[in-house]
């Protein structure tokens, strides 16, 4: 019996039998593999990818239980305006700190699902290559060649196949390997997707609940606070109507101080403050004197002078820095403030203690809250779509004073960033001298643009 010798490889049965059992198992992995990944095509996952988000977000609810809990812990505040105050700003710190943390999780998940869809489109361009290779060699196994040892006059088919064989089986072991490298990518990614996820959820879960703890705590303020003199309601009315037509902020200011109780009482109050802590050679601060003065809430005036505040502020909501102080506006002009892209619906809180000089709609610039810190300045937020304080109103650093929409709301503050995420315009003003919101910051309280960049991403 004749055995024929190949380039030093022996053809035997054996040779045969291992062969086509790896194509056949190759075979069926693909088919499985394929099938798994062909159930999401680039255009889903685009389009899930755009949903998943708020499909998350919408799931959230808090339970009646919790709510239970949160209206016992509530009602044990109930007429102690001092802890209310406490809880308030504590809770608005969570808030802010949270709306971060989801910020940076929907990045990173957003990240991830686009790596998935990536992976997906490789695998759907390999699958028609590898499909069409698969099937001739399939073919082959259908009618193989002969064997040497049992048909030796077939010599020479026997060797062309098998020279075939030879050539193609590394390239199709190479491409098998890349594959399997991509789904076992795309399997560790969905798994990075989904801890993400869990993490957004619990994320958001602690937002919903902190969000209901702070309406709660704001309607049980409300309730039990007594005005004394005019209505609020015909007060608020008179504001709105100067406010339309005042001319500038200053104008506007001047007039509802003269022409409303409570502002006029709130700015005595603020200069009697100011008179208290002297005007002249204020000291600067360090961060235990802050930290210390801070502690108080019960406080009926600022902690601190204004004017010495500079670099321990706290920023009014988390987001982005999309224009700057100076920089060009848009409208032929140079920014007398600055915009902050925000979360939609995202918590506002009062940058510094002051006094509420006005609430309510104002020109182009949406719903607008007029602060005053004392140091004869004021502070303009501008763009919310819900308010929460009172006129003559005395608010804290960090008390909730309002939410954000969905959107950009007033022309006057649109950006480059379209009106699709809402804007929150500051300014800073002495007299009607516009100022520079930055360097009242404390270091973290607002990303600019380059640092949002540099956040760290996903692989």
């Amino acid at each position: 019996m004749t055995v024929f010798h190949f380039q030093n490889n022996q053809i035997r049965p054996a040779f045969w039998l291992a062969f086509f059992i790896m194509i056949a198992g190759l075979t069926i992995s693909m088919a499985f593999s394929f099938k798994a990944v062909a159930q999401n095509s680039p255009e889903q996952i685009s389009l899930e990818a755009s949903t998943q988000l708020e499909e998350i977000q919408n799931a959230i609810t808090v339970s009646e239980e919790r709510r239970a809990q949160l209206r016992a812990e509530m009602e044990e505040l109930e007429g102690d305006r001092n802890r209310q105050s406490a809880a308030l700003i504590a809770a608005a710190q969570r808030v802010k700190l949270t709306e971060i943390e989801v910020d940076d999780i929907e990045k990173r998940l957003g990240i991830l699902l686009e790596s998935e869809s990536r992976i997906v489109t490789r695998l759907e361009n390999s699958d028609n290559e590898i499909s069409s290779l698969l099937a001739a060699l399939q073919r082959i196994s259908k009618n193989p060649p002969p064997a040497l040892i049992i048909d030796p006059s077939d010599a020479l088919n026997s060797a062309r196949s098998a020279s075939l064989l030879t050539s193609i089986l590394p390239e199709l072991r190479q491409r098998a390997e890349i594959i399997v490298s991509d789904l076992n990518q795309l399997d560790a990614t969905k798994n990075r997707v989904l801890e993400e996820k869990q993490q957004l959820s619990a994320r958001y879960s602690s937002l919903l609940e902190e969000q209901l703890r702070i309406a709660t705590l704001i309607e049980a303020r409300k309730l039990g606070v007594v005005r004394v003199g005019a209505d609020l309601a015909t007060e608020e009315a008179l504001a709105e109507q100067l406010a339309s037509e005042a001319t500038s902020l200053g104008e506007l200011v001047d007039t509802l101080k003269q022409r409303i109780a409570s502002i006029s009482e709130a700015a005595d109050a603020a200069q009697e403050a100011e008179n208290l802590q002297g005007n002249q050679n204020i000291p600067a601060l360090d961060a235990d004197v802050v930290v210390a003065a801070l502690a108080n809430t019960d406080r009926v005036s600022p902690a601190f002078p204004f004017a010495s505040a500079k670099g321990y502020l706290s920023a009014p909501a988390a987001g982005v820095v999309v224009m700057e102080f100076g920089a060009n506006d848009g409208f032929g002009g140079v920014a007398q403030g600055t915009s902050i892209l925000t979360r939609a619906d995202a918590r506002v809180v009062s940058p510094a203690d002051g006094w509420v000089m006005y609430k309510g709609p104002y020109l182009n610039y949406g719903q607008i809250i007029i602060i005053n810190p004392g140091n004869e300045h004021t502070i303009l937020l501008a763009g919310l779509d819900k308010i929460d304080v009172d006129l003559g109103q005395f608010i804290l650093l960090g008390e909730p004073v309002g939410t954000m929409g969905s959107r950009t709301i007033g022309q006057t503050i649109t950006t480059s960033a379209g009106v699709s995420r809402p804007t929150l315009y500051i300014e800073f003003r002495k007299q009607d001298q516009a100022l520079d919101p930055a360097p009242w910051w404390d270091r973290q309280s607002v990303q600019n643009p380059a640092q949002a960049q540099a956040q760290p991403q996903s692989e």
